[in-house]
């Protein structure tokens, strides 16, 4: 064949395989990677410039401490742990938001009521409940989950109600109409309507929650004989294996994002986007 003939060939693969690139890149997944890998590299590079595992371990040692951890259930453990405290501390959060709102639909009062509580108690940090929580539950998972509860409460309850509030006259007019009242009334009409507030509600919430749950590890330490992500974190450190801490922080970067994008993501795609709630 000659060299003539063989172009137009050439031309087809050149533009197939910018086609294929093309493709791929308008995949958000496809661009999260490079973006990941990017990280990577950079992270990678920095400390061996560095070369000080004790201040900034290099990628590859962190993701050694990091299979070693899962591959002795060390890291799988603490991480139950912690998932186990942080799923009654949210789950408690989300019961107690939901009483509130409902207060709140109820009465006047109630409504004042929670805005007073909001606005005096969301801009306290958890963290500096943890005093408090100390003297009235002790050292141990009590103090943990209420800290938790306070983590979650209070944007979840604001989102909520912000959310049934901005419910359109037209919608609950409907609901009048057919005789609904109540719990129907909220549960057929108003949680609908109010799902992309609810579910920004929850996500905040979980953020919160996640961030407290670590940070209350890290102060409380060790709880039952036993501790959590916060507490691997801390232990490695004192131990100065650096790379350890870095996994146990890689650890809690790998859950926020799973959690992120295969329940909230999940939860979303199925109702809000489903239903044309959101654009």
């Amino acid at each position: 064949m000659s060299e003539t003939e063989a172009m137009p060939d050439i031309r087809r693969e050149v533009r197939s395989n910018t086609g294929l690139l093309r493709g791929l890149y308008g995949r958000a997944w496809f661009r999260k990677s490079l973006v990941f890998l990017l990280l990577a590299l950079i992270w990678q590079g920095y400390a061996l410039v560095l070369n000080n595992q004790l201040l900034f371990p290099t990628f590859t040692a962190t993701v050694g401490a990091l299979w070693d951890g899962m591959a002795n259930g060390e890291l799988l453990a603490r991480a139950w742990f912690s998932l186990h405290i942080l799923l009654l501390g949210y789950v408690a959060g989300m019961a107690c938001a939901a009483l509130l709102v409902l207060f709140a639909l109820s009465s006047q009062f109630g409504a004042d009521l929670l805005h007073a509580l909001t606005a005096m108690l969301n801009p306290l940090p958890a963290i500096a409940l943890l005093p408090l929580a100390l003297i009235w539950f002790g050292l141990g998972n009590g103090s943990i989950v209420f800290v938790l509860v306070h983590s979650v409460l209070w944007p979840v309850a604001l989102n909520t109600h912000s959310g049934f509030l901005s419910v359109s006259q037209t919608l609950r007019k409907v609901g009048r109409n057919y005789g609904l009242t109540g719990l129907r009334y909220v549960v057929h009409i108003l949680v609908p309507a109010a799902l992309p507030s609810i579910f920004a509600g929850l996500k905040m919430g979980w953020a919160f929650a996640w961030r407290t749950m670590i940070a209350a590890e890290l102060v409380f330490g060790v709880s039952s004989g036993s501790g959590g992500l916060g507490w691997y974190i801390y232990e490695n450190k004192s131990e100065l294996d650096i790379p350890a801490v870095f996994a146990g922080l890689f650890t809690v970067i790998i859950i926020g994002l799973v959690v992120e994008h295969l329940v909230f993501d999940t939860l979303e795609k199925h109702t809000i986007r489903r239903w044309g709630m959101q654009g």
